[in-house]
């Protein structure tokens, strides 16, 4: 008896506790302002073709305000999840240089306490699997990305209508695989980690083949990424296939993400994937070439750069020594890796080095050869 006697009172302290907690939190949620993401944008609008509400996430480049420029984009499927990683991994690879300023679109579902996993499921398939209609909606979604999607996007922003990239993981990464081989040329760039490949017996085997019967060419760039604790066999036999076919124009890398899996893949995958799906070209340019844009280079005031010719490079060396490779994309235009650092030589009407028209993070200067 004396166990419930004491033990009563402790009962009423933790339910008074629960409901002041309850209180609080509600009082906090009232009072303190939501995070959101600087920069961002919302676009909702339903979709006909699926009958279904759609919420498109925008992410501008910091220059957009040029209204000189287009921009390339980037579609990520599951934006309810992927678009702040996308965001952040853009942001991140512009800053060092390896992306072009572009726009990020995230794609989610909408409406009232929308079931991402069952909705994800339906549209990002494209079989039934036996299952009925909770899977199979992918060529349905598909033609919602194509006629409304992506015209909606380009009806209001300044976009390079030629280049486009699709971005996905697991379901995504197998709708991403489906939309190449139904319609290739809607984006040029394809971006996977860990695709859900085994789905429905393997059915994108299914479309790889009635594309490869068609076509000698897959015009595209192509990454898939996967995590080391993921099966390898799956994934390499379907890079094995598309191996053999030797398609023409492919563009294809893989990377496998050590000590990751099927989700901790995703942020190094595509972190790879950025790098390869707008890796810039590197030429060889003729040694007499860079010869004539070797010397000094004054950045500011008693402030020189010295460029060197070493091993067919050109070799930039910094008052403090540090030495950075850069690579040609063209005979003078040039670039460094890791950094935000391009570089075009400029010649008089004599054909004599002037300087270089430098551009960095922080803006454009030109920078006169002593």
């Amino acid at each position: 008896m004396k166990f419930y006697y004491m033990a009563f009172p402790l009962i009423l302290i933790f339910i008074y506790t629960g409901v002041l907690l309850a209180q609080n939190e509600s009082k906090a949620k009232k009072t303190l302002p939501e995070v959101r993401i600087l920069g961002t944008q919302m676009l909702t609008f339903h979709s006909k073709i699926v009958d279904q509400d759609y919420n498109l996430y925008i992410n501008l480049p910091g220059n957009y305000s040029d209204t000189t420029k287009k921009f390339l984009v980037l579609y990520v499927l599951d934006g309810q999840w992927d678009f702040t990683l996308a965001q952040s991994l853009y942001g991140q690879q512009y800053f060092d240089g390896f992306v072009p300023a572009m726009i990020v679109v995230g794609i989610t579902w909408g409406g009232k306490n929308p079931d991402y996993d069952a909705l994800r499921a339906r549209d990002l398939t494209p079989t039934s699997g036996n299952m009925g209609n909770r899977y199979g909606n992918a060529p349905k979604f598909l033609e919602c990305i194509k006629k409304e999607i992506i015209p909606l996007i380009e009806s209001k922003y300044r976009v390079d209508k030629s280049d486009r990239a699709l971005m996905g993981s697991s379901f995504g990464g197998l709708f991403t695989l489906y939309t190449m081989f139904k319609e290739t040329n809607l984006f040029n760039r394809y971006m996977l980690t860990s695709p859900a490949v085994n789905w429905d017996n393997g059915v994108i085997y299914k479309y790889e083949k009635e594309y490869s019967e068609k076509n000698a060419s897959l015009p595209v760039r192509l990454f898939v990424g996967w995590g080391s604790y993921e099966n390898q066999t799956v994934f390499q036999k379907f890079v094995d296939v598309l191996k053999s076919r030797n398609y023409k124009d492919l563009k294809f890398d893989t990377y496998v993400v050590k000590d990751c899996g099927h989700s901790g893949a995703k942020a190094y995958g595509f972190t790879k994937g950025l790098q390869f799906l707008y890796e810039k070209p590197s030429i060889n340019v003729d040694a007499d070439v860079l010869r004539q844009y070797a010397g000094e280079y004054e950045i500011a005031s008693n402030i020189v750069v010295k460029l060197n010719v070493d091993d067919n490079h050109l070799v930039a060396q910094e008052p403090d020594g540090t030495r950075i490779i850069l690579y040609a994309e063209s005979d003078n235009n040039f670039y460094a890796k890791g950094i935000f650092l391009k570089g075009r030589f400029v010649k008089d009407k004599n054909g004599k080095v002037t300087g270089i028209r430098l551009e960095q993070y922080t803006g454009k200067i030109f920078v006169k050869k002593l």
